[in-house]
């Protein structure tokens, strides 16, 4: 027995007459016919009487449509709730957010959101891609703003903007006075890297082709988590950078930042959910939201060079290093 069946039934009682029905259901008058007799030679009860003109319900049949008829009028009900929810800008969101976009960008977010759906209640989460990812896959969390691909299957992915890379040099560094970035032999000892952003760093060496990055100093070992503390240790000349474009958009314009030359690298920022979240419409506000608070310059038709990260061999490396 189907729900199609069912809708068969009653628009047969309807229209007593098989040609109408058929029409109505956009079906062919022999297809109904056939999931007719295919219904009720499942439940073994004749629905219609099909000797009598008009065509007519049995004792039995009748008392079968009206019980299909309320378990349609159920099936719209849980149709229009579905829809409902989908379209809802209320209730409460957990999402999560990769340390090295969150602090640029969460808090013009929150102020957009506050605007646009005023009744959702976002908990935000700050964490590691590799973090965020496990924890939509078990379903800690609903969303996540994160760099893609994944490369998981059990994720999908809404693209919004691309974030260029740029250098971020000391002042005495070779390349602090040209237009554009280039790497230095020099620099592939000095890169700076962030303490268990696999991803993050993995894009990094992709952009400066290493395998691998070494310690800046044999004295020191650097444990760092922040891209704060990564500009910090570069104006004191420890060493270099590649951050994303969004961590100095506060600062004014001076020696430290370096764009590259055309194509940029760049890494694609996405809304990430698993593959069973259904708020589309949530989805489409927010990435509106997103989208209209990114500076001018991320707006524009630029072409870019897309860095990777799932498929980086420094980061499978490091994540079986984890298990």
């Amino acid at each position: 027995m189907t729900i199609q069946q069912l809708k068969y039934i009653v628009t047969l009682d309807k229209e007593r007459h098989f040609a109408r029905a058929a029409e109505a259901c956009m079906v062919s008058q022999p297809g109904l016919t056939i999931q007719l007799k295919n219904l009720e030679e499942e439940i073994g009860v004749k629905i219609f009487d099909r000797a009598k003109v008009p065509l007519k319900p049995t004792v039995l049949g009748a008392e079968i449509i009206a019980r299909a008829r309320k378990i349609l009028r159920e099936v719209d009900g849980i149709r229009d709730f579905v829809i409902t929810e989908k379209n809802a800008l209320e209730g409460n969101i957990k999402m999560g957010v990769i340390s090295t976009l969150s602090p640029y960008l969460v808090p013009m977010f929150i102020k957009a959101m506050e605007e646009v759906a005023p009744k959702m209640k976002f908990t935000i989460r700050e964490a590691s891609t590799g973090q965020l990812m496990q924890e939509l896959e078990t379903g800690t969390l609903d969303v996540a703003l994160m760099a893609t691909p994944t490369g998981s299957t059990a994720l999908r992915e809404f693209p919004i903007f691309n974030e260029p890379f740029i250098a971020y040099l000391h002042s005495s560094h070779p390349m602090a006075k040209a237009d554009f970035y280039e790497m230095q032999p020099q620099d592939k000892a000095d890169l700076l890297l962030l303490e268990d952003e696999y991803c993050y760093n993995a894009q990094l060496l992709d952009i400066c082709n290493l395998d691998n990055s070494k310690n800046i100093s044999e004295q020191f070992t650097y444990d760092i988590t922040s891209i704060e503390t990564l500009k910090n240790m570069v104006r004191a000349s420890l060493g270099f950078a590649i951050i994303p474009q969004l961590s100095i958009m506060h600062e004014s314009e001076g020696a430290f930042a370096k764009p590259f030359k055309d194509p940029k690298p760049a890494r694609e920022i996405s809304l990430v959910v698993s593959d069973t979240f259904s708020r589309k419409l949530l989805l489409e506000k927010m990435s509106e939201a997103i989208w209209d608070i990114l500076p001018a310059t991320l707006k524009k038709d630029i072409k870019y060079r897309e860095i990777r990260w799932n498929d980086s061999p420094y980061f499978v490396k490091a994540i079986k290093s984890l298990a």
